[in-house]
């Protein structure tokens, strides 16, 4: 019997990307765009995916410009026929598909007495019932390769409620793609198909730097930081090494598995 230790390839080695074909959906800016970065440096091809082209094609210009194999792709994740149309554009490009990072969504507060429940629908529809949409079409090509990693972006959210905001609607669909993710990982494990989520607590991107700049933010960040053991945000290059982990070899032994990346949020 031999050695797994000495056998193994190199521990870095591992956490390689060539030759793997990855997307990444909401990648036209803040976390969704780091994620780009990150798996087009550890050596996969990448697909910026968003509803809006003109974000895609610039981040996937910027990846080119680190001499890394990119296309962008304009697709609404909540209309089934153009999401499998994203997936087939994808396949027919490169032959295949390895990789699926299904992170586009959208946050809401609103107190749950007087939301509209078109709202409510809206941020179901995006944070939770795309992801599925995305995971069933990547899943149905990696399921006939044999091979494949989904990670979708959920949220400490999922797990916890938030203060001082409200946000059921938000937290609810985060902790039902958390649960999603088991589902799918215990479905598909023996098939080969691995998923995994990424919960992130409070993450500085552009559209939270608006939202803090508002009265409102102003006097909900202070809570934020109290209530965060390392009395900071997480800067989205703090989420990278997470989805390369998960989209790597190095991982390959796990599944169902929700990474929260929150600070130390949640061991309040």
């Amino acid at each position: 019997m031999s050695d797994p230790v000495l056998s193994a390839q190199p521990i870095l080695d591992r956490f390689r990307l060539d030759g793997r074909v990855s997307l990444v959906t909401g990648a036209g800016q803040g976390i969704g765009r780091a994620y780009a970065h990150a798996l087009g440096e550890a050596g996969a091809k990448v697909a910026v995916v968003d509803l809006r082209l003109d974000l895609a094609e610039e981040v996937a210009q910027e990846l080119g410009r680190k001499q890394i194999d990119a296309i962008a792709i304009e697709t609404d994740v909540t209309k089934p026929e153009q999401v499998q149309t994203m997936v087939h554009k994808i396949v027919d490009h490169w032959g295949g598909l390895t990789i699926g990072v299904n992170n586009a969504g959208i946050g809401l507060w609103a107190a749950s007495e007087t939301m509209a429940y078109a709202d409510w629908q809206r941020v179901l529809d995006i944070d939770l019932n795309a992801v599925f949409l995305c995971a069933q079409a990547q899943g149905q090509v990696m399921l006939a390769a044999g091979y494949g990693k989904i990670i979708n972006t959920a949220s400490m959210s999922g797990s916890i409620c938030n203060t001082p905001q409200n946000q059921a609607a938000y937290n609810t669909a985060k902790a039902g793609v958390i649960h999603l993710t088991r589902s799918l990982a215990a479905e598909w494990a023996k098939r080969g198909v691995r998923v995994n989520c990424i919960s992130p607590g409070y993450t500085r991107t552009k559209l939270v730097d608006d939202l803090l700049a508002t009265p409102i933010g102003q006097s909900m960040q202070p809570v934020w930081m109290q209530m965060t053991p390392m009395g900071r945000m997480a800067e989205v290059t703090d989420l990278q090494g997470a989805v390369v982990y998960l989209a790597a070899p190095a991982s390959d032994y796990m599944t169902g598995h929700d990474m929260v990346i929150d600070g130390g949020y949640c061991t309040w």
